[in-house]
């Protein structure tokens, strides 16, 4: 029996109905379930095979040893309480230069042996001489997902590290993850239910970016870096949308979406991530209210594919979301119906993010206040929660053109102050709440190159 000294993060976590001690009948889905390794010790303790490869000076990660340019880890297989046929790679660690990387490879048993390794992905520019085998008889891997043509109850990972040569920064690994489930999940949840759940209010602020405004070449297709961005920038994490956006982007797949490359670039920043699913409204909550954050991959009705930040959720429980495919996308509010059919009917797939507080010698620069941008703009407004009317101040901290609204949990204009040019310091502005019902509003200030700042209101009559 492990000791509770071995402080292993290997956590099995069943999502929906079911327990440990029996299989669901016939006919219903497997319950998902999710593994994850996390730091050295973790890492090393449930390795099979190790071969140049240390724990860091903190050990909160694995790196190649002084004298070495490749190393590797094998895993102990791994068998999990229900059968799967479909799995989520992703990874935490750290790549400094061009010509250092790693590789993550995943292999299930077949025919009374393995099939072969097969690649599930890399960080960051190179993937070796070959990319490595995607496919066998029994499954494939589909850039970014594991499609089993059979139910596995076992798999086993590696990670193979690469340095050009000893003078180079090694790469790093720091968590290694598998989101584990049943496709027939997807096809067999509770709409009605899922419309129905109602979480509690919460609302997470950040520094908006439209997507197609940052660049105008390839804005159309960083939907998901652009989020990522605005996840970042939710955590107080300076961060160029557009630079963060190109260096995401897969050169062997050619694309930005790459869901484990942008979990694994967040982390780079200092964020813990993981790909997981998502199958009610209120499992998306309770990571909001520890502090997480979600990005949404969505599809039909609302998009083909895209990636948009979880803001949070009205009083009376519908998603609100930062979306960067609209110009006006900050604390937008789709129909309830559409966006759960756009995330759970695509298998709730979303980044998880934690910030990783133990992470040391952030090159980003954290800032001091979440709510702080690079024009350093703050709201604030007293008293609040307020009757008939409460004063809001503004501090602009750099000249500029800004428009200044209070809005509703729908997102419509209730009061417009209007867009000026500004000098910096405190502006104050009297909103009144006469005519209005009780509820939540939002001051919001924007610029023209697509920044957004927001506060909450709590009307109370």
């Amino acid at each position: 029996m492990l000791s509770l000294n071995t402080k292993i993060h290997v956590r099995l976590l069943t999502c929906l109905v079911g327990t440990l001690l029996s299989l669901p009948l016939r006919g219903e889905s497997y319950p998902d379930q999710f593994f994850t390794l996390k730091g050295a010790d973790s890492l090393i303790t449930y390795a099979e095979a190790i071969n140049n490869l240390i724990a860091s000076q903190d050990r909160r990660s694995l790196q190649l040893a002084e004298n070495q340019t490749t190393g590797y880890i094998i895993f102990k297989p791994q068998t999990v309480p229900f059968p799967f046929n479909y799995g989520l790679p992703s990874w935490n660690g750290s790549s400094p230069e061009n010509n250092a990387y790693f590789k993550v490879f995943v292999r299930f048993p077949y025919a009374g042996a393995w099939s072969p390794w097969l690649t599930v992905g890399y960080w960051d520019k190179e993937w070796g001489s070959s990319y490595g085998t995607r496919t066998w008889d029994d499954g494939t891997i589909d850039i970014d997902e594991i499609k089993l043509f059979s139910y596995y109850t076992t798999f086993q990972m590696s990670v193979y590290l690469y340095r050009a040569n000893t003078t180079v920064e090694s790469p790093t690994l720091r968590r290694i993850s598998l989101m584990l489930s049943d496709t027939r999940t997807t096809a067999e949840l509770d709409y009605n239910a899922i419309v129905n759940d109602k979480p509690p209010y919460i609302f997470i602020p950040t520094t908006f970016y439209y997507q197609y405004g940052l660049d105008p070449e390839i804005g159309g297709s960083i939907c998901s870096p652009t989020s990522v961005s605005m996840i970042l920038r939710s955590f107080g994490i300076e961060v160029d949308p557009l630079q963060f956006a190109i260096a995401t982007k897969d050169p062997y797949w050619g694309i930005y979406g790459v869901w484990p490359r942008n979990v694994q670039h967040a982390a780079e920043y200092g964020l813990d991530g993981a790909v997981k699913q998502y199958r009610t409204w209120s499992q998306a909550y309770e990571v909001l209210a520890q502090g997480g954050r979600i990005a949404m991959s969505v599809g039909k009705p609302l998009y083909t594919g895209h990636l948009m930040m979880l803001a949070g959720f009205t009083s009376d429980g519908r998603p609100i979301v930062h979306d960067p495919a609209k110009s006006a996308g900050y604390g937008y509010i789709f129909d309830k119906s559409d966006l759960s059919h756009s995330w759970f009917d695509k298998g709730g797939v979303g980044y998880t993010f934690f910030l990783d507080s133990t992470k040391l010698n952030i090159e980003h620069k954290r800032l001091e206040n979440p709510a702080l941008a690079q024009e350093f703009v703050t709201i604030r407004n007293y008293p609040n929660p307020f009757n008939l009317s409460t004063t809001l101040l503004i501090n602009i901290g750099q000249s500029g053109n800004y428009k200044i609204q209070v809005i509703d949990v729908n997102g419509h204009c209730v009061a417009d102050y209007g867009q000026h040019n500004y000098q910096p310091g405190i502006l104050s502005f009297q909103f009144s709440g006469i005519g209005l019902a009780s509820g939540v509003y939002f001051v919001t200030v924007s610029n023209p190159h697509g920044q957004h700042w927001a506060a909450r209101l709590l009307l109370l009559k």
